[in-house]
Order: structure tokens, then sequence, then C-alpha cells
């Protein structure tokens, strides 16, 4: 029998249960286990429990007839599961009725609600309200459906991804546990502050390979790039005639793409490599062109007299020179259709195709210098997943990308790896197998490539990053989605996420955001959001038994996210700087 008991209930309602104790001095005794988030232990009349998490705490105090005083306080709880046959239901809600007794739980009913079993295996971090427990979660639950970690600047939200990621590549201390048994984790981050290289980056001796990619490693030739991605880089969709810009610049696209791979059907999303600059030279040609008009001829006329009987076979090798428009019976010629049009578009394109920062996307290279074709396109998918130098974490650094293709760079790297894993789960699903290499996406500071608002300039990472979120768990391919303003991420987004790590948080709009998507028998337990400590979160969702607070352990390597100590820095000497260095590395 329990011996801890702390009052009986008065109230019972399934969005609330409320227990009373009328004692003070049994209050103080089990203070520090009526803290809200904690767990109360209901009895059921029988052997059987309710099991609830503590939402709201209210003393009352009144003067008895000698004038001392008299405290009743009334804890409010919400039920999460029932304890039945010592075992822990989440999916049971049996509701106590009033006079029946409630009990904090004490440390064996907490051994019993976070047991370790063949299913839940993930270590996760510590019980905040004992340390002596470590929650252990389902890994195929976390890992498999989509991930949201959140929490304000400072809260430890870096250190806590970096940890969970660790854990699963296998290093600790500084040192790489799975060294000569490599296990099969895919993951790939997009790093928008390059933090994380820090935290994969061990000495060479301990063989652990770091797949690192940054404006000067990556290669994302254009070609990669579907008829969204193509066109948010190359046409401003607010011009008046930007219809006209997408229709040729379609037909220029499919024409040169059926050039240059006569043996493969192609449409304008085919990843197959076509020449951007030769598409220039079509639309400059349409922008020039000149219609003879003599009798049988309304066809382009060139500047030697002689005609185009098909544009794809003169307008893609170099800029044409036609005959001058004329009204002159004997030399009649009027401008072509889109004549003048293209002016600003061209100009456009022009400064694309010159712009050093766009080397990566418009320049892309092998070592040798040649640059990329049709056939290394499974050179170009290598890269992403790892495969090129067997690395199980792949960073994509984003801090050198130039912004104005931030958005194409996110989608077009996350678009190929979800179409990579449709096509191999669609080969395994024909041998009645499931994907065997399954992947998962890190979006680091989300907020800034998937906004909530559908803004033109990230409509590409945006679209790729959602059909993920909705599609991807079907073709082992998976999210975690990590923002400090989670209220200015995509809704569709957070919608898909089944389990949630809420670190810190400080921002009252973000506060309310995050009690909204976690699930109604966790409410309580957002209160605390605000006065998590660094390091602590709340976990809840499909892979834990039951929302709890945790306190996750450092990870060793950390990233680099620690903030600069300014007020220790200032009280320093002063330091001289080399601004050459500085400067050197900025042209760079």
């Amino acid at each position: 029998m329990c011996t801890n008991k702390i009052g009986q209930v008065i109230s019972c309602a399934p969005e609330a249960i409320i227990v009373v104790i009328d004692k003070l001095g049994l209050f103080e005794m089990h203070k520090e286990s009526l803290q809200v988030g904690r767990f109360l232990k209901i009895a059921q009349g029988n052997h059987d429990f309710t099991i609830a998490t503590i939402r709201n705490i209210k003393g009352v105090m009144s003067i008895d007839a000698k004038g001392e005083p008299i405290w009743q306080f009334q804890v409010e709880c919400q039920a999460i599961g029932s304890l039945i046959d010592d075992k822990f239901d989440r999916g049971s809600l049996l509701l106590p009725v009033p006079t029946e007794h409630a009990f904090v739980a004490d440390k064996n009913t907490l051994d019993m609600l976070f047991a370790t079993d063949k299913q839940y295996d993930f270590s996760l971090g510590q019980l905040s309200m004992n340390k002596d427990i470590c929650l252990k979660i389902n890994g195929n639950r976390f890992f498999s459906k989509h991930i949201a970690i959140v929490g304000s600047t400072g809260s430890g939200k870096s250190c806590t991804v970096a940890r969970i990621l660790q854990d699963v590549v296998g290093i600790a201390n500084r040192q790489n546990v799975n060294k000569g048994k490599q296990n099969n984790s895919h993951i790939v981050i997009f790093d928008v502050h390059d933090e994380y290289t820090a935290a994969f980056a061990l000495e060479k001796e301990h063989d652990f390979t770091l797949n690192r990619l940054d404006i000067d490693t990556l290669r994302l030739p254009y070609w990669l790039m579907n008829s969204e991605e193509l066109e948010s880089m190359f046409i401003e969709s607010n011009e008046a005639n930007s219809h006209n810009q997408v229709s040729q610049f379609k037909h220029a696209v499919v024409l040169n793409k059926e050039k240059h791979n006569p043996s493969v059907k192609v449409t304008y999303d085919t990843p197959v490599y076509f020449s951007i600059q030769e598409v220039h030279n079509y639309i400059e040609n349409m922008n020039r062109e000149v219609i003879g008009r003599l009798e049988g001829e309304d066809k382009p006329k060139l500047s030697n007299g002689s005609l185009v009987t098909e544009r794809k076979n003169h307008y893609f090798e170099k800029i044409c020179t036609f005959v001058p428009t004329s009204t002159a019976v004997a030399s009649k010629a009027t401008n072509g259709p889109f004549h003048g049009e293209f002016n600003r578009f061209i100009s456009r394109l022009e400064t694309k195709l010159t712009d050093k920062r766009l080397r990566f996307i418009l320049s892309a290279t092998k070592e040798d210098g040649t640059i990329f074709k049709t056939e290394d396109f499974e050179l170009l998918m290598k890269q992403f997943l790892g495969y090129l130098n067997k690395s199980n974490v792949t960073i994509v650094d984003l801090s050198g990308i130039p912004f104005e293709v931030l958005s194409i760079t996110v989608s077009l790297v996350s678009r190929l790896i979800f179409d990579f894993c449709f096509h191999y789960s669609k080969l395994r699903h024909a041998v009645g197998e499931l994907n065997d290499v399954p992947v998962m996406l890190v979006c680091e500071e989300a907020h800034n490539y998937i906004p909530r608002h559908n803004d033109v300039a990230y409509r590409a990472s945006r679209k790729s990053l959602e059909r993920i979120a909705k599609e991807g768990r079907k073709y082992g391919l998976s999210l975690m989605v990590v923002s400090q303003r989670p209220s200015e991420v995509s809704e569709t987004i957070f919608a898909q996420c089944n389990n949630f790590l809420s670190l810190r948080l400080t921002n009252d709009a973000d506060q309310s955001y995050v009690r909204r998507l976690f699930p109604d028998n966790s409410n309580a337990i957002t209160e605390i959001l605000p006065n998590l400590s660094p390091g602590e979160c709340v976990v809840v969702g499909d892979a834990v038994l039951l929302p709890a607070v945790i306190k996750m352990p450092l990870p060793d390597p950390e990233p680099h996210s620690q903030s600069v100590k300014v007020h220790k820095e200032w009280q320093e000497q002063w330091r001289s700087i080399t601004f050459s260095d500085v400067v050197d590395r900025w042209r760079k």
C-alpha cells in the first residue's frame, strides 16, 4: 500500500482532476514532488491507478475560531494514462471519482512509467524530477516520424540536436564508438551558421569521416533544377511579360535538353544536362528576331538572306544577325513576335552567368576542370548522401551561400534526396521490401527558409520541404525541424511532426504556438516552458510514453554555438587584429 498519500479527489472531468490537500504539514513534506509538471498517482478503488500530471496549484488560507491559520491546497491535474497491473498504458484514461485517494508518484512508480524495454531503446536524457532515471524513447517512432526541436537563443538547442545526432552515429567523449563497425545512419544537416562541423570533427585516428559541403566544395549544377527552381532563379514573376519569359525559357530549355541528350525522353523537369549559355543565346535571338515578309518567306531572316526553318538549328550556337526591318516592297521585313520584349530578362541572365558567387551552380566543374554532364548524375547524388567518402553525416554549410539562391539550394538538395528515396523505395517495394537506407534531413534555423508566410523568395524551399513533411515518411525520409522562432515556421511542417522537444521559450507568441502544437493531454506541461534551465526540455510525442521534462547531456565535442562572453572579453587588455586577414576572407 502507498504511504505517500497527500489528499483526495474532490472533482473530476476529462480536462481536469482536482485533488485537495487539507494539511499544511502534509503539503510542506511533499512540496518538492508537487511542482507543476510532476506526477500524481490516483487510486481507482482497486489495484489500478490513474496517472496525472500537475497543471496548477492553488492555496487558500482562512482563520479558525482561535485565530490560527487553516490552509487548504487544491492541485489541478490532467490525466495522461493508467497504471494497470503495474504496467503503464498511455491510451487508457480511467478517471477517478471524488473521494479517491491521491499519492505522489514515488521512485517505483516513475520506474514503471519510464521502464526500458526492447521498443524504448534510445536514451534521450535524465528526468529533471529524478536525475537517477534516464528517459528512454522509442527510437523507431522518434526517427521515422518527423521531429520538431524549438527553443529560444541560449536555451541549448544546438547542443540538444548535436547530442541526439552524436548518439545516432556513435560519437561519445570525443571518441568514435563505431570505429571499425560503421552503422547505416544517414543524416544531412542544413547548417545556416556553420555550427555543427565542430560537433562531428574528430581526430584522424578515430576514423570518423565528416562529409562537409560548402560553397567551395558543393557541386550543384543548374541542370539538376526542376521547372519551379529554374524559373525562381532566372525569371522575375512580377514583370508584366513574365508569362512570355516562362514560355520561351521553357521551350528553349526543353529543346536544348533534347539536343544534348538525344537518347533520353526529356521533359522540362528531367534532370539532364543542358547549356544555360546556349539557352541565353536562344532567348537573345528571339529578342532580336526579324521575320522576312516577302512572298513565300514568313520565317526569321538572317543578314545573309537565308531563312531560319528550324530555330533550334541556328539559335543555340551563336547570336545571329538579322536583316533590318523594312517596309520597302523588295526587302519587306518586320520584327518578330518577341522583338525587344526580353531586354530585361536577357540582362538578368547575363548578370547571373557572370556572378562568381554562383559558380557552384552555374559553373560547377569536376576536379579535372570539366563540367558535369548527364552521365555524372550518380556522382552528384552520392555527394549528398555521403557515399563518396562513406560518411554518416553530411553538413551542407549554408553560411556562404548568397541570400538570393539560399532557398533554391535548400530546395534542390532536399528535393533530390526525396526523389532518390522515392525511387529507391519503389525498387525495394518491387521485391517486397522496405527502404533499408533511411535518411534524416535536419533543418537548422528552419524559419530562415521555411517561413510561415508564402514569400516568393522562399517558395521553392518551402514547397520541397513541405512535400517531404507530408510524404517523406512513406519513403524512408524524415525531418528534424529546428527553430528559435516556431511561430514563424510553416504550419504545414509542424503539423506533420509527431515528436516535439521544446527547450526554454521566452516569447509569448512562440509559447502560445507551441502549446497549440502539443497533444491535448500534455498542455499542462507547457506552462513550464519559460522557466526551463539551459539544456532542459519538454518531450512529448509518439515516441515517448508520457510527456516529460528532461535534462539533455552536453555533446562532446560541442557545436560552435556558444554565445560570446562579452563582459569578460571587454575586461581583457586591448587586442590587436590583423585586418588584412579579415579583408582577404571577406573578398574571397
